[in-house]
């Protein structure tokens, strides 16, 4: 905890070069929960002083901006990010056909199943309801 803590008063940048994407995608979407939870204080403490109003959310999101661009420099969660970003070169992303077919083999499977289990849900209610005149509670 104390690394984590000693590594937000740091200024310098982790392996600079290495998986900028990663980390800056990963910043942004820390960046964007903070913003997103200084608004939701800031629609909080709409009737105090304006002063109030805007400068406590914006303390607190300058100082999520902080957090998170150092959190993305500490040594251990930058090396997973770069390690990340390596893993995602190597995959092999589908064609944009290979893309369209195996949506619609899912979009099948899946309304084949709905089908099914509607004929199953048809065939107990029949033996249930009709057969052996099991009503439900009420």
């Amino acid at each position: 905890m104390s690394t984590v803590i000693s590594e937000l008063f740091r200024t310098h940048l982790y392996k600079r070069t290495q998986g900028r994407i990663t980390r800056q995608v990963t910043f942004a979407a820390m960046a964007l929960t903070g913003a997103l939870g200084c608004y939701r204080l800031s629609q909080q403490l709409q009737f105090y002083d304006p002063y109030v109003h805007y400068g406590i959310p914006g303390l607190l999101f300058l100082l999520a901006l902080w957090i998170s661009y150092r959190i993305v420099n500490i040594p251990r969660f930058a090396d997973f990010l770069i390690s990340v970003e390596a893993e995602m070169a190597k995959v092999s992303w589908p064609s944009r056909t290979e893309l369209f077919r195996s949506s619609v083999v899912v979009l099948v499977t899946i309304l084949l199943l709905t089908a099914v289990l509607f004929v199953f849900d048809l065939v107990w209610q029949f033996l249930l309801i009709d057969l052996l005149r099991i009503t439900g509670p009420g």
